[in-house]
Formats: structure tokens, sequence, C-alpha cells
């Protein structure tokens, strides 16, 4: 029984993987490079590249989808053409024929979660780079930026006990160019002491600044300090065509590191994680732990999809296969939508990260559940 089951649910699920990575990757992708090639002349070799390395991200978001059809699909046939209810006859629970589907659904979790974290990923910064590169210049234009802003901050404790986080420093740049600062700004507040922590120690205005990785410190070219004292008068002024300073190497890996969050694998999003609570920015912060927490429960929605696709194929009713594509593109739909609100309630504080991202999975778990025993009564 395991077998024929197996033979029967795996082509639906090879053809849900075409379908649904296809329908993806035109929408998202190819539109836009075509209008590409028309109008910026990219050439088609470099758009065919690209496509090929934007083609992973669209399979693991297929992999659930198809999931979702292949049971649905298989298990709508076999009821309605009575094969269930002969199994049933033979002493078969309904419990038993929809392990075959579970397992099969647990091994597509282990590929989505594998596909996600070691190939997706780098294959979406690849095609980013590459794109930029034929696009605009030589260099990765993915690590420059316009604008640069980065604070940092520190836990101070205040009389009551709470802990207060505190502006240490904060760097401006006009243009990060992947290499070095250009129009930088430096306001340092970092030698203060606690009962002085509104004060200001330094003011670092310069043309540009790099960090010196041999040394361990800032290069800083063509500037000023303005130092200030731990009262706030002023004590001296120092012009300087460069100039070395001892201040953290923070800035430089954010400005260096700017990926989105999903050309990052679960280490890479846990290091970035690490450097924003250097910063402080608790939006950012609070975002990136919702980011990190759906790398764990996106794969776990193939399970669910198996779970609720057997289900509701195990009901007696007589659909085609095209309504069984109709209903998995309904629940596909509803559950999207849903784990997009409660990462929105997420990032608006009103559910913790966790729940953010699992709650998805835990209902849709639970209306499986359900389904499942129901089927079972009939």
């Amino acid at each position: 029984m395991d077998r024929y089951l197996t033979s029967e649910l795996i082509p639906p699920f090879l053809f849900g993987v075409g379908a649904f990575s296809s329908i993806g990757v035109t929408i998202d992708a190819v539109f836009e490079l075509v209008r590409k090639i028309v109008e910026s002349g990219l050439p088609v070799g470099i758009a065919v590249q690209v496509f090929l390395l934007t083609l992973p991200k669209f399979i693991v978001l297929a992999f659930p989808m198809s999931t979702l059809l292949a049971t649905l699909m298989t298990y709508s046939r076999l009821s309605s053409e009575s094969e269930l209810i002969a199994l049933r006859g033979c002493g078969v629970s309904v419990y038993r024929m929809v392990l075959t589907a579970v397992f099969l659904s647990l091994v597509v979790t282990g590929l989505t979660f594998a596909f996600n974290e070691e190939i997706a990923p780098a294959a979406s910064y690849q095609a980013a780079v590459t794109l930029e590169k034929a696009l605009k210049s030589d260099k990765p234009a993915i690590a420059k930026q316009d604008n640069f802003l980065y604070a940092e901050k520190r836990d101070v404790k205040q009389p009551d006990g709470k802990k207060q986080k505190i502006l240490t420093r904060l760097y401006y740049a006009d243009q990060f160019d992947g290499k070095r600062f250009k129009g930088l700004t430096i306001i340092d507040r970092s030698d203060q002491k606690e009962k002085a922590q509104q004060g200001l120690s330094q003011i670092v205005v310069a043309d540009s600044g790099e960090w010196n990785p041999s040394e361990n410190t800032w290069n800083i070219y063509q500037g000023t300090i303005y130092l200030v004292a731990p009262d706030s008068s002023y004590r001296n002024i120092v012009r300087f065509e460069q100039q070395q300073l001892q201040l953290p190497r923070t800035a430089f890996e954010l400005a260096e590191k700017t990926k989105d969050y999903d050309q990052m694998n679960i280490a890479q999003a846990l290091e970035q994680l690490e450097l924003e609570r250097l910063g402080g920015d608790e939006k950012k912060i609070r975002k990136l732990k919702i980011r990190i927490q759906q790398k764990f429960a996106l794969p776990f929605v193939c399970l669910v999809f198996g779970l609720v696709g057997a289900a509701m194929g195990t009901i007696p009713q007589r659909t085609g296969r095209g309504t069984s594509f109709g209903i998995s593109v309904i629940v596909i739909f509803s559950y999207y939508l849903f784990g997009f609100i409660t990462s929105a309630l997420g990032e608006a504080n009103v559910l913790s990260p966790f729940m953010a991202a699992w709650l998805p999975d835990f209902i849709g778990l639970g209306t499986g559940i359900f389904l499942l025993m129901r089927a079972a009564r009939r």
C-alpha cells in the first residue's frame, strides 16, 4: 500500500514544483529581466544566469504548495474512485492511510530546510551581485549605499534599577562605496562616565574613512577632530591629513553586509542579529528575529500541508484534479495571508517573534488533525 501511495503522490508533487516555481519566477523575475534587456541593454546570457540563480528561491516556496497539491489530488482521486473505501473495508484505518503522506511530507520538510539554508540564500545573493555588476560597475554594488547612518548604543543602569539605552557613537556618511566612507562624521560619547552620560567626548568630521584590517583601526583622511572636555567645554581642535582612530569595526561590518534577509542563511542571520543588537535599533532587531524564526518554520509548512491535504482528500467526495488545484490555491493563499498578518503583528510587537513565525503552522497543524479525526469518524 505504501509503495502504491508513494507512486501516486510523486507525479503530482513534481508537477506542482514545476508549476508553482514557474509561476513565481515568471511573475517576480522574468518580466523584470526582459525589461532590463530591452531598456538597459542587459546581455541575454547574464539574464539567463540571473534567472537560473533566482530559481532556487521559488523552488523552496513551491515545495509546501506542491505537497498540498499532491496529497489533496491523490487522496481525492482515491476517494472518488472508492479505493479508500475498499482499504477501509480491509481494515485499514484512515490514520494508517495518511501515514504515507505524512512520511513523505517529512522528507520534503528536510529537503526544504536544506534548500532554504544552503542553496537559496547564496544563489539569491549571487543573482543580485551578477545583475548589479552587469548593469552598473565592476564592483558588487550591493555593498554600496548612500546616507549611511549607524547609531551605536549601550545599556546604562538608571537609579530606579531599569536599563536605558544611551547613544555611544553615531556614524554618518554621505556614501559608502563598498570599501570607503565618504563625507564621514562621527559623534563619539564613549569616554563619558555614567554620571555624565549626556556629554560628548569628540566629533570627527572627515572627507573619507576606511577600516584598516591589518591594524584593527579606522584610517580617517582630510578631517578635523573637535575634542570636548568632560564638562562639555572646549578642549582642542586637531586638523589632520590622515589619522588613525581606535573605534569598533561594527559600523563597517554593517555597511559591508547589506544583504537582504532572504539572502542570509541562519548562521549569517544570527551574526547579523548580534551586530544589530550593538546598534540598539529594536525595530530592526525584532524584524530579524522574526525572519530567523521563519527560516525554521517555513520547512514545517510541508508537514502541515501534507496532513491537511491528505485529511481533506480522505473525506468522501467526488472532486476532479481541477477542483483539487483550486482548493490548493485557496488554502495556500489563506495560509500565506495569515502568515503575513502574524508577521506584521510580530513587527508591531503584538506577538513575540516565535509566535509571529510559528502561529500559522500551529493553527494549520490543528486544522489538519481536526479534519483527520473527522474523516476517521465517518
